[in-house]
């Protein structure tokens, strides 16, 4: 690379920017290099329509990614669990850092958890995941479609529109709105998509830039690979009703999976562990193509849509 200042690429969104900053500032403190922040708008920041209706997992990714590939940017911050498994031609992730925490948080009008919401509470989500979940604990509740930044469905619940929204307690908490949060669901109870809360960097094939050493987190990029490898092995989008939840102590990765019918009334689950004494990243795919394996041999694919790519997840 030259001596001239990193560009990095980010959508306009308030969370987009604050992850990025959080990524800049990060680089920054490590090393020292300057970094120019460039806006991208994509497709799925221009449409107001629904995500199940614009199609396809790269709605939000693939506007950056052509950035990227076009030299406009020397690196783009993506939300994980928003970026398509396959891979980008061209194109390597080039860091992974420590990952926010992954659960997921109900806010809701007057700080009621999901037990004391009303019976035929209305909630909010964009993420058929988040919809069977709810209705799997509350059959009773009305799922309402939503889109839009943190805030414009933070407001949809001030204003009485909605009872509730769930959204990622790690996107609050970048957002500094945390406060917002009325129950954070426990990942054992309510496991959350794979990869949320991290972040993943992504860079051209070839280019070398060694700051983003500083901000790497093994430990992170091995779950997250373990919980995506899951996700690519079903062949299904960002927004399949699937939660996964992969944790690394020392030397052993566990792994667990769950496969929701959309209408919440059945799931399956799988839960794995490794150790990790060689390769990490293989043992991640492995081990999630291995879960992967065991939910469609118990029928996953007679509950859920797993044909392939689907809308991504928001916030």
């Amino acid at each position: 690379m030259s001596s001239r200042p990193l560009r990095v690429a980010t959508r306009g969104s308030a969370l987009a920017r604050a992850q990025t900053g959080h990524v800049v500032a990060a680089l920054h403190e490590a090393t020292g290099v300057e970094i120019d922040v460039v806006i991208i708008t994509s497709e799925g920041d221009r449409s107001k329509e629904s995500l199940a209706s614009l199609g396809g997992t790269g709605v939000f990714a693939s506007a950056l990614r052509e950035a990227l590939v076009a030299g406009e940017c020397d690196m783009i911050v993506h939300s994980l669990k928003d970026l398509p498994t396959a891979p980008y031609e061209g194109l390597a992730i080039g860091a992974v850092p420590e990952r926010e925490d992954p659960r997921d948080a109900l806010c809701s009008r007057d700080g009621q958890t999901l037990d004391e919401l009303p019976e035929g509470a209305r909630v909010g989500t964009g993420s058929p995941r988040r919809a069977a979940q709810l209705l799997a604990l509350r059959p009773d509740l009305e799922i309402v479609d939503i889109r839009g930044n943190v805030d414009t469905r933070l407001a949809r619940v001030r204003d009485g529109d909605l009872d509730a929204v769930v959204l990622a307690s790690a996107g609050l908490a970048r957002l500094g709105r945390l406060d917002a949060a009325s129950e954070l669901f426990a990942l054992d109870i309510w496991p959350t998509a794979p990869g949320q809360g991290a972040l993943a960097i992504e860079i051209r094939e070839g280019d070398s830039i060694p700051e983003l050493l500083s901000i790497e987190h093994s430990a992170t990029r091995t779950a997250v690979l373990a919980e995506r490898s899951v996700l690519a092995a079903l062949e299904a989008g960002c927004a399949a009703p699937i939660g996964a939840t992969a944790t690394v102590t020392a030397d052993l990765l566990e792994l667990s999976a769950t496969v929701y019918q959309p209408d919440g009334a059945a799931e399956l689950g799988c839960e794995r562990s490794a150790e990790l004494l060689g390769d990490d990243h293989l043992v991640a795919e492995l081990l999630g193509q291995a879960v992967a394996t065991q939910l469609l041999e118990d029928g996953a694919a007679e509950i859920a849509p797993l044909s392939g790519p689907g809308p991504e997840e928001s916030a």
